[in-house]
């Protein structure tokens, strides 16, 4: 599926990249450029880049990059077809009927197929519980104090004890054995054949933000294990970019949202009252769910288990929540375990106060870190000031970090001073931000198995040196055009690139952005996006500047004609165009390029 291409770039145009990216993550201008916290993964320095002369962003930790498309694409975790729908919504843009390709014909086909037997599914399971089938599981639902509004409002349902009971329901709805396979609803072995995943379970619905069903949760009727079992994921169910509850909390106006561990402790606080809370699906809290949050909130209040798994989630999920420039804060559940034991012992009004007096997440972490030294004891305490000092410098803001230094002195009885001076001394120590470990960019094909100081990269990252050079300054290309040409980029992405970057310098059409989104695979818009974004070489001088370009020009040239000079064989017109690049390199070394 797709739209004409002066569709596309009349969304992308009047969809600016900055104001776009701006609305997700947080960003200060330096120089030409915006930068901020990559959304796509952890990092505490900022390394995410936007770039308002391109119209593209580029992370330089994990190596995401791309136009304003792909950057709605990835964070919202949507289509092609729907990222440009939302911009061109954004920017007031009336869309065609969208064409249709073969290969984006089969994948839209295939994912609307997976969300109706989805929606199937969960049809089955809300009339299963309802049924005197049901009876085991709306017994416990109504056992744990849910109403059957609740119960209605969320959609559960009930998987019964037979193992081929939904498989059988959904072959009768005229859906194929392998499409019902990849929906993540049923499994294959040699024993039993085709079989459904969840049975003797109450089903929890998982839908996305815009309530389409994309999975379940199934927790087990007795002591079975595991006693919770989730949807594998697929190409419409992504865990770590989902909360459960998300599709309701999301239009809530409580200014905040709390983060619970588990399905029924969002079930039940939504039926008492609590209608911002939302859960991570069967995994640890993740980055990508912590961008999700950031779209609708700056405060997050965690609802963990008091137990110690549930301390140690808690604290995982605060640093990602600061790292994301998410405010955390950690709700006090005791004398009970969970939200949910919580509200039905000491009810709603309770549960107010303790989000009322939510504490803040450093000062958690602070607590926490304490029950490891012995206060009464000068050597311990000392210790503990000290990892408290370490802690501070976390902070990169000097204002912040100050008022930390003062808070926290107050509250450990530790001198202004003191604590200040012992921050200060471990900064200098060790640096006053602890650098974020970074994931690698992952590795494509124009460099795979090779290092940096193989003559291939050594060419490769001229190539691209020469591409971002050109891209940032688009005025050099009329006084290089005498002596380069897009075959002279060996490596087949980076000539493929030029080609459309030269002619739309010939056209007077300098548009990086649009090159990206001619590039159908995401690698390869990532790839493209990197090309654009490689780190020129810091010069002082003018001179010096002059130098350095003519340097990478005279490489690009003698890599081209090295490379086509061990592939003209007995070929005459081939042998022929290698003299003449010969003759073009021998010039080019003697001309001065003016910059």
């Amino acid at each position: 599926m797709y739209y004409p291409d002066e569709v596309i770039e009349e969304v992308r145009t009047k969809n600016d990249i900055v104001g776009v990216i701006s609305g997700y993550v947080r960003m200060q201008k330096k120089g030409g450029n915006y930068f901020g916290l990559c959304p796509f993964h952890s990092e505490k320095s900022p390394s995410f880049s936007v770039s308002p002369g391109k119209q593209m962003y580029y992370c330089f930790g994990c190596g995401a990059g791309g136009n304003v498309i792909t950057f709605v694409m990835a964070y919202e975790n949507v289509t092609f077809q729907e990222a440009v729908k939302m911009l061109a919504e954004r920017a007031g843009v009336s869309l065609p009927e969208a064409e249709y390709s073969e290969e984006a014909r089969r994948k839209e086909g295939k994912r609307a197929r997976l969300l109706e037997i989805q929606k199937e599914a969960a049809r089955y399971y809300y009339y299963m519980l309802r049924s005197p089938r049901g009876k085991t599981g709306y017994q416990y639902l109504a056992g744990r104090q849910l109403t059957d509004e609740t119960m209605n409002r969320f959609g559960l349902g009930y998987a019964d004890g037979s193992s081929s009971d939904l498989s059988a329901y959904l072959k009768s709805k005229g859906y194929e054995d392998a499409l019902v396979g990849e929906s993540g609803l049923t499994a294959f072995d040699e024993k039993r054949g085709m079989h459904d995943k969840f049975w003797n379970r109450v089903m929890f619905p998982i839908q996305d933000a815009n309530h389409r069903v994309i999975g379940f949760g199934g927790r087990v009727m007795g002591d079975a294990k595991p006693k919770y079992l989730n949807s594998p994921e697929t190409m419409i169910f992504d865990k770590s970019r989902n909360l459960y509850g998300l599709n309701f909390a999301r239009t809530s106006r409580k200014g905040n949202f709390i983060l619970c561990e588990g399905y029924m402790d969002v079930i039940a606080m939504h039926q008492a009252g609590f209608d911002q809370a939302v859960a991570s699906l069967g995994t640890a809290f993740t980055v990508g769910q912590a961008g999700l949050l950031k779209r609708y909130t700056e405060d997050v209040l965690l609802a963990y288990d008091s137990d110690g798994a549930g301390v140690n989630a808690a604290l995982r999920a605060i640093g990602i929540l600061r790292e994301a420039g998410l405010r955390g804060r950690v709700i006090d559940m005791q004398p009970y375990k969970d939200p949910d034991e919580f509200i039905k012992n000491l009810g709603a009004e309770a549960f107010q106060q303790r989000i009322d007096e939510a504490q803040n997440g450093f000062f958690f972490e602070l607590k926490i870190l304490e029950r490891d030294f012995r206060m009464d004891d000068p050597e311990s305490k000392t210790a503990f000031h000290r990892e408290i000092a370490k802690k501070l410098c976390q902070f990169e803001e000097e204002v912040e970090r100050e008022n930390y230094i003062e808070s926290v002195a107050q509250k450990y009885h530790i001198g202004f001073e003191n604590l200040r001076r012992l921050v200060n001394n471990y900064a200098a120590r060790t640096g006053l931000v602890q650098p974020a470990a970074r994931p690698k960019a992952s590795v494509s094909a124009g460099n795979a198995g090779n290092t940096a100081n193989t003559p291939e990269e050594h060419a490769r990252k001229s190539q691209r040196l020469l591409l971002t050079w050109i891209a940032d300054e688009p005025e050099v290309y009329r006084k290089i055009r005498p002596y380069i040409a897009p075959q002279d980029f060996t490596e087949p992405l980076y000539g493929q690139v030029a080609d459309r970057l030269f002619a739309g310098l010939e056209a007077g059409d300098y548009n990086p952005a649009a090159i990206v989104s001619a590039f159908e695979e995401e690698q390869e818009q990532r790839e493209v996006a990197e090309i654009f974004n490689t780190k020129l070489p810091r010069i002082d001088t003018p001179k010096e500047r002059e130098k350095a370009f003519h340097d990478i020009l005279c490489a690009v040239k003698q890599n081209s004609f090295e490379y086509y000079s061990g592939r003209t064989g007995s070929d005459m017109s081939a042998l022929n165009q290698v003299i003449s690049a010969k003759k073009a390199l021998e010039e080019l070394r003697k001309t001065h390029i003016s910059l």
